[in-house]
């Protein structure tokens, strides 16, 4: 096994900021109570082209960056009852996919938090991708009756962390999303769950995120500096309207650049490789 799986392993025997127990919910989902119990588990074996933090360094900046950024959303949880969370871009090619897996590589280094990622960008789907793992069956087919919940989640062994493919391509996203089917199951999976992370497409290319936005408790925007202008900034927030944007995570910037130029935004994150060679996924 690799070092980061080892490391993995040990996130979920002990963490460092522990989280809330999940939320209670109603009359739960078929197979959701014990949903944990049930769900197949597959090993971690993250592509090698696609950079993900190291556990086993701690004091590595891109690491330290996105525990900085944990804390900040452990934070807000703790004052506000937010567990699922959007992440998305304006624009394409500006890092959400980058962001959100990171982000729960993150959270499920923790202890007693449960980390669900999910690939709801189901125009453009890369978890299964990033995981080497099968596209589906994942959350299409859930949501259109063609498999449980126990076959479309799967767990990384020995980590928190859970992992919820985009599933069958469909030719109608938006109509998918628009079923009670997909309000039903977000609203539910933090019975469960602790933090239920989304991977949308952009905000300013399909009307998907929005959508997801108005059921989810919170939104991340994921810009990157250099690339994301104003204008498409400005016109993502209108579009979010009044939904609950928890923060912007810059992205691609060096350190310190971002509190002479970005002090404004709520939260932030920076990232430049050493050598220039990884690109993120949108």
């Amino acid at each position: 096994m690799s070092r980061v799986y080892d490391a993995l392993r040990r996130g979920g025997q002990a963490g460092d900021e522990g989280g809330p127990v999940p939320r209670a919910a109603g009359r739960l989902l078929p197979g959701l109570e014990d949903l944990l119990n049930n769900v197949q588990e597959i090993p971690y074996t993250p592509a090698p082209d696609f950079f993900v933090i190291d556990p086993t360094r701690p004091r590595d900046a891109h690491s330290e960056e996105f525990r900085t950024l944990r804390t900040k959303l452990n934070h807000i949880q703790k004052l506000q009852p937010v567990h699922s969370v959007v992440i998305t871009s304006p624009c394409p090619a500006e890092g959400k996919s980058f962001t959100v897996v990171n982000l729960a590589l993150a959270e499920a280094q923790l202890n007693d938090n449960p980390t669900l990622l999910m690939d709801f960008d189901f125009r453009r789907p890369v978890l299964h991708n990033i995981f080497q793992i099968e596209r589906s069956p994942g959350a299409t087919d859930y949501l259109a009756g063609n498999a449980s919940l126990s076959q479309v989640i799967r767990k990384v062994a020995g980590a928190n962390l859970y992992l919820m493919t985009a599933g069958t391509s469909v030719h109608n996203p938006l109509e998918m999303l628009n079923l009670s089917q997909t309000k039903q199951l977000i609203e539910q999976l933090p019975a469960v769950f602790n933090w239920v992370l989304l991977d949308s497409p952009p905000l300013l290319f399909a009307a998907d995120a929005n959508l997801l936005a108005t059921i989810c408790d919170g939104t991340v925007l994921v810009v990157r500096i250099g690339a994301t202008t104003i204008d498409s900034v400005t016109r993502a927030m209108q579009s979010l309207c009044e939904n609950n944007v928890l923060g912007i995570v810059a992205n691609g910037a060096r350190a310190g650049e971002l509190y002479s130029k970005y002090t404004y935004y709520y939260s932030s994150y920076y990232y430049k490789d050493r050598n220039d060679k990884h690109e993120e996924p949108e």
